[in-house]
């Protein structure tokens, strides 16, 4: 009912950044009845369905009252939702095995299917997602028909596979994933901007796009904060991160910052692939450039527990860590929570507190034209890279791969979508 996506919407607009800046111009937000829902904004505001339509983390999903209402830091207790497939609670197994079943209640829009709009058809009677740590093992069960379809296929597979006329690679994320590194602004010695700014001019996109990727068709050095390829486009002030030319310019910015030696605790995990290398890239750049760093080898599960800590590094609190946003989670100022500037009141993990970038975040979406958007949006990116808000290291694509036996796989803005495919038996 109206109701429940009333409170679906208002737990939404607490956790997710770009939810959070449309609750800024929200004067009520209420359900009349059943079935209306009442937006009243304070002011004209442009984005507001582009924010209630996000495709990615975190999707305004819309959950029963009873479960939006759960208080926040607990887990909801249910998954009920009121899509084209029904979760199957009795076959979970945590960090083994999901499954989901046709919805036969459910009654699909009549336009085409596009990314996560349009008509959702479901043409398969059960999905599962089953959860394979180890890339060979996932690469052999697809090569001899145990599984469909893999979600990321690694770059150095990818020659076997390609000579399979079995399977089809193709990219379904066209606008990519940005990876980044992001600093703690509470802990010494990143609450100096001068010592940040140092890390800033060691690391470059190269070395990491290398380890990361290391196919130059798979991976794109861009400075641009809010994606390549997208209308904001600009590569003001990402000259080093681009050529790579910032090292001495950063040992002489390190030794005048007043750095007194404080180990930078970077948390680096090793159970994920895609997030491996750049912890150890970095803090082989930040070593050269005279940081002591202590690498901390965990996992991403631990990372993402530890990273929402605000306690000192000798209480289990972080200097650094890294992550991959896909672009479509980065691609404006008010989508992309990592340039913002809320610190402790519902700022992104890191903390950053910028009065400025949140007025011209402001001012962004009180924009009426591209033009002055984009204006707006180089301003913003020029005090990120003046402040070092955080730093992205470079675009890439990821291939997914799937048998031939599938059709009607849909591209998509982020994660892979399973209504519209069909399977030939």
């Amino acid at each position: 009912t109206a109701e429940d996506c009333v409170a679906s919407l208002k737990r939404w607009g607490r956790n997710d950044g770009m939810g959070q800046k449309l609750m800024d111009f929200t004067a009520s937000l209420e359900a009349p009845d059943a079935k209306t829902i009442v937006l009243k904004l304070k002011e004209p505001y442009g984005l507001v369905l582009e924010s209630i339509g996000k495709p990615s983390s975190l999707v305004p999903f819309m959950m029963p009252k009873r479960l939006a209402e759960t208080p926040q830091g607990q887990q909801i207790p249910e998954q009920i939702g009121s899509g084209p497939f029904k979760f199957v609670k009795a076959e979970f197994q945590p960090g083994v095995k999901a499954v989901y079943e046709k919805n036969t209640d459910y009654v699909p829009r009549k336009e085409p299917a596009s990314w996560t709009s349009g008509g959702k058809v479901v043409k398969v009677d059960r999905v599962e997602w089953i959860t394979m740590p180890d890339a060979q093992t996932a690469v052999n069960a697809l090569q001899s028909g145990d599984i469909d379809f893999m979600e990321n296929l690694p770059y150095d597979m990818m020659p076997v596979l390609e000579a399979n006329p079995d399977l089809k690679i193709d990219v379904l994320n066209k606008f990519g994933y940005q990876t980044l590194g992001r600093m703690n602004f509470l802990n010494p010695p990143f609450d100096n901007v001068k010592v940040r700014r140092a890390a800033f001019l060691a690391l470059n996109q190269k070395d990491v796009l290398d380890a990361l990727v290391g196919n130059a068709k798979y991976q794109k050095i861009c400075g641009a904060v809010f994606v390549c390829g997208t209308p904001l486009e600009t590569d003001v002030g990402a000259e080093t991160l681009i050529k790579g030319n910032g090292m001495a310019e950063a040992k002489k910015a390190l030794a005048e910052s007043g750095y007194d030696g404080t180990p930078i605790a970077i948390m680096a995990p090793g159970d994920v692939g895609a997030l491996k290398p750049q912890p150890i890239v970095a803090a082989q750049l930040l070593r050269e450039a005279g940081f002591k760093v202590d690498l901390q080898a965990t996992d991403w599960q631990t990372v993402v527990t530890r990273r929402a800590s605000q306690k000192p590094v000798k209480e289990g609190g972080w200097n650094m860590f890294f992550t991959n946003w896909v672009g479509a989670d980065v691609a404006n100022p008010v989508v992309n929570v990592s340039v913002g500037g809320r610190g402790t009141k519902g700022g992104w993990f890191g903390w950053a507190e910028d009065a400025e970038i949140e007025k011209l975040r402001d001012a962004y979406a009180r924009a009426s034209s591209p033009d002055e958007q984009k204006k707006i949006a180089a301003e913003i990116q020029k005090l990120n890279y003046e402040r070092v808000i955080y730093i992205p290291l470079g675009q890439y694509l990821q291939p997914s791969v799937w048998r031939k036996s599938l059709t009607g796989v849909l591209d998509g803005p982020a994660t892979p979508v399973f209504w519209n495919i069909d399977k030939k038996e």
